[in-house]
């Protein structure tokens, strides 16, 4: 019924064009008709030329042509004499007759292919327009539904149809449908392929009843569908290879710590053993000093072996976004102090000056993961810096943080690696002349982040030097006084 309606609705749009052209030529046979006694024949011939032009301009080719041919029986007719018949007894009315024939047919057929060739350029113009604004929304996209979206919107705003649904195909099929909440209750009158060179990746099913798709609009929307072929497939394609290479990272990170580890937990362990076996035979003597060597070796290498593994599930923690520090309000240089204690022995010959005031303002962190900070500075000092050089640690509050530097006399480290030395595994130095995993850096990194601060390192004139700032304003509010600012007012 729809068809019908449709189809009678052209049949009375064509209709009412010729006769509207024949009424203009019938207006203007009655104005000319009036002023035929002061006008020329050749100049009416003239005169009936402006309104066929415009016919064919604004109404088309057909009703042109159709009011060229009436026009030129009623020009004979009203202007030619005799009047009032079709006979021409002139030879030069012949001419002019024929003459006005075939201008009025040129002039009705340049008009319309002139109106047709800009209806065809217009046409043209609006194809690229929308097939450059659909591939300029497709482009760089990776997400199947997000492209589905798209696709389904232009191809809605290009047909007008009742509905439009994607179905797409393969391991992450989906159905995306315009309007989603209507469901058509008949089958699609189109279906477009969406497919490339290694098969169909979905289709495109169109409800439109009517008006049909004219040749143009099938083109379009095969286009559409290549289009949408082309973007899902690149989408896949940038999909796979995210895969493959978080695979191959994955694969290199895994060969990485495992040839980190494997060395690192070795050494430890096999002193370890070493220790224990001699102290278990009968070879060393109780009250003897190697006794108590094995047992500080032992010792040693056991908290040596223990910041190893703590390293790695620090890591772990760190990557997987599960580092939370624990902030509270703590003393400065009390962290600074119980890292000291702990390290003296680490520290061996080197000469440690800590510049840490015990009036600096309390400070909003979590004092565990602070501690690893300082340790795993001054552990990077002691194992790069030269025996019998200065590791220096100085602290101060600069505007509304806290400024530390941890510095040493050791080698300087090329510009283009003072970034990359924070990378997991990272190392400048070789394994076998430098312990260590190269996570220490990372994690530091990771914790002052994980305060809200910044990590980074410089070369200074006598060595290198590792700062990090972290805020002394935590959750709105500035450093409470300590007790003995007060007793000091």
């Amino acid at each position: 019924m729809n068809k019908t309606a449709m189809r009678s609705s052209t049949f009375l749009s064509r209709s009412s064009q010729y006769l509207l052209a024949l009424g203009i030529i019938a207006l203007v046979t009655a104005f000319l008709f009036i002023l035929r006694e002061v006008l020329d024949t050749a100049l009416v011939a003239l005169l009936y030329l402006i309104p066929l032009g415009l016919i064919t301009a604004f109404l088309g080719l057909g009703p042109g042509i159709t009011s060229a041919l009436v026009t030129f029986f009623t020009f004979n007719y009203f202007f030619i004499q005799p009047y009032y018949n079709l006979t021409v007894h002139h030879p030069t009315d012949v001419v002019i007759l024929v003459i006005f024939l075939i201008v009025a047919i040129v002039i009705s057929q340049l008009v319309g292919r002139m109106k047709t060739g800009l209806a065809a350029a217009t046409a043209r113009e609006r194809e690229a327009t929308q097939l450059y604004e659909l591939s300029t929304a497709l482009a760089g996209l990776h997400d199947g539904r997000t492209i589905a979206e798209i696709l389904a919107k232009q191809v809605q705003d290009v047909s007008h149809g009742e509905a439009v649904e994607l179905s797409i195909t393969g391991a992450d099929s989906f159905v995306f449908r315009l309007p989603d909440s209507i469901e058509p209750v008949r089958a699609p009158e189109w279906i477009f392929p969406i497919q490339v060179a290694r098969g169909a990746l979905g289709e495109i099913r169109l409800w439109r009843a009517a008006p049909a798709l004219t040749s143009s609009e099938k083109r379009l929307l095969q286009t559409f569908a290549s289009q949408g072929a082309l973007a899902l497939e690149r989408a896949r394609l940038a999909q796979a290879e995210s895969r493959a290479r978080i695979l191959e990272e994955s694969d290199q990170l895994k060969s990485v710590i495992l040839s980190s580890v494997s060395h690192e937990l070795r050494t430890p362990l096999s002193t370890i053993k070493a220790a224990a076996s001699s102290l278990r035979s009968n070879e060393v003597s109780w009250d003897s000093a190697a006794r108590s060597e094995l047992i500080a070796a032992i010792d040693d290498e056991a908290d040596h072996l223990n910041m190893l593994v703590g390293n790695l599930l620090d890591m772990s923690r760190i990557e997987s976004g599960v580092l939370k520090p624990k902030r509270e309000w703590n003393i400065l240089p009390e962290i600074v102090e119980s890292v000291l204690a702990r390290m003296k022995r680490m520290a061996g010959e080197h000469h440690v000056e800590v510049d840490v005031p015990e009036s600096l303002p309390l400070v909003p962190v979590d004092f565990v993961q602070m501690e690893q900070v300082f340790t795993n500075l001054l552990s990077n000092s002691v194992k790069y810096a030269p025996g019998k050089s200065v590791i220096r640690v100085r602290a101060f509050v600069e505007e509304n943080s806290m400024h530390v530097i941890v510095s040493n006399q050791g080698p300087q480290v090329p510009q283009e690696h003072l970034e990359r030395i924070f990378d997991k595994f990272f190392r400048l130095t070789a394994t076998d002349k430098v312990t260590g995993t190269g996570l220490g850096l990372s994690i530091c990194k990771g914790i002052i982040e994980a305060h809200g601060g910044r990590l980074w390192a410089e070369n200074v004139p006598d060595g290198l030097a590792f700062n990090f700032t972290f805020p002394l304003i935590w959750e709105g509010m500035s450093p409470p006084k300590m007790p003995m600012d007060t007793e000091t007012e």
